[in-house]
């Protein structure tokens, strides 16, 4: 950890499964302790504490079960699953458990700090040209702030509601404001009774 200048390592299985996280704060006991006497009487954290300053293996001083989040989940859910758990990182699991990396608070923070000039360059050349087809003359987008506004017209509803969905999830986009209106609205779509 003090070599790569990191604050926490993942602790896994030899499936590479994550079993736990040793973080700075799993070391301080060692710190703290080591070379104290041990006392008899001593509270439950106390206890933990000399355990974790006592460990010679990683099992012994990880934090378990580690909070982990999918390679799927969005930026939003990792933040969100960061700060209702209190840790600073999350490793990264793929649907079978194991590691793929870790994502700290660092990482989500830096999304946000995009200039507008880029996250604009990327909602109109990724989003509405790339994957929608649409022309630079159907919807113009500002960005302000990270607030993305698109306005314009297009054929159906549910283009700009793919327009608007698609550009919520550019990085360093804060909200999108719709501003799209719509020539034919495609939202009813027949759904069949039963059968008799």
């Amino acid at each position: 950890m003090a070599v790569r200048r990191i604050s926490a390592v993942p602790v896994v299985d030899s499936f590479r499964r994550v079993l736990g996280v040793v973080s700075e704060a799993d070391l301080l006991p060692k710190v703290e302790l080591t070379g104290q006497p041990h006392e008899p009487r001593m509270f439950t954290l106390r206890r933990r504490a000399r355990a974790k300053a006592d460990a010679s293996l990683a099992r012994e001083l990880m934090t378990a079960p580690a909070v982990t989040t999918m390679e799927s989940a969005t930026l939003v859910e990792a933040a969100k699953a960061m700060d209702r758990a209190g840790v600073k990182r999350l490793p990264v699991t793929d649907d079978l458990g194991r590691l793929v990396g870790i994502v700290s608070r660092g990482d989500l923070l830096k999304v946000h700090l995009r200039h507008d000039d880029d996250i604009r360059h990327d909602v109109v050349t990724e989003v509405l040209r790339r994957i929608l087809g649409i022309g630079d003359d159907a919807v113009a987008v500002t960005v302000a702030g990270g607030v993305v506004t698109l306005a314009g017209r297009l054929d159906r509803r549910s283009s700009a509601e793919i327009a608007v969905s698609l550009a919520a999830q550019v990085s360093g986009v804060v909200k999108v404001v719709d501003g799209i209106e719509y020539d034919f609205d495609d939202a009813d779509r027949f759904v069949p009774g039963p059968l008799l």
